[in-house]
């Protein structure tokens, strides 16, 4: 079932001397799944989830999206206010949205209950790892109930070993909660084990090089995905479209 349709999406950023064109002339489908974005640094990854998100709203082309879509968007970094103790920051987007009532109030306590965050809710981001501090933002994004995430780039600021063990909870809990995903990210390994789709951008202005299905015979976390016979034949498939 699509939830957005992107159809001939073009952007091009303007300074006083020059135009430069970052994404042209793209269309593709997002569906109840988890859908990955990858290609070269600069080529306009980021810009496309700022349009989807209707942050951005100087384009051309049309985004047709599903009646009543809720979209949370999840940043490249946990963006976590140190001022504020843990419950806090998780509350913080139903604050902004003036949605904050019994009933989210009581979703969120149950989402830090069942990621095994509850008892650190008077707690503050300095005092988390890495790890639980992307928990935290993610459950934040998840207070508003969207029907798609957004995410940004979510686990660049992490070193490799955190990186698999946080891309596994994420994917474990957006499971779980049954939410769709696009995934923006330039490490082509992380797109193949976390996602159904991967659509391959080339260099800037962005076009298109390929879409592909990833499909596992047995599907698992993305840690477990890497070691497929079916995750070496992807890697190989959509690196030698970034080489080219």
């Amino acid at each position: 079932m699509n939830l957005i349709k992107i159809l001939n999406l073009s952007k091009s950023y303007y300074s006083i001397n020059e135009e430069t064109k970052a994404i042209n002339n793209i269309t593709f489908d997002i569906d109840n799944n988890f859908t990955g974005i990858i290609g070269p640094s600069g080529c306009g990854k980021s810009s496309i989830l700022n349009i989807i998100s209707n942050q951005d709203k100087d384009y051309e082309g049309k985004i047709i999206k599903k009646e009543n879509l809720k979209i949370g968007y999840m940043l490249q970094e946990d963006a976590l206010f140190p001022w504020l103790n843990i419950y806090e920051n998780s509350i913080l987007g139903l604050k902004i949205s003036k949605s904050l009532n019994d009933d989210n109030i009581k979703y969120v306590v149950h989402l830090l209950k069942k990621y095994g965050l509850y008892e650190f809710k008077d707690k503050y981001p300095n005092e988390l790892s890495g790890g639980m501090k992307q928990r935290v933002a993610l459950i934040r994004t998840l207070a508003i109930k969207p029907d798609i995430l957004l995410l940004d780039e979510p686990f660049s600021a992490l070193d490799y070993q955190t990186r698999l063990k946080v891309c596994d909870d994420v994917y474990k809990i957006i499971k779980e909660e049954n939410k769709a995903v696009v995934i923006v990210t330039h490490d082509v390994s992380e797109a193949i084990s976390f996602c159904d789709k991967v659509i391959v951008l080339t260099k800037r202005p962005a076009s298109i090089k390929n879409i592909y299905n990833i499909n596992y015979i047995n599907k698992n976390t993305p840690t477990q995905n890497r070691k497929t016979i079916e995750f070496q034949k992807y890697f190989d498939l959509i690196w030698s479209d970034i080489e080219k």
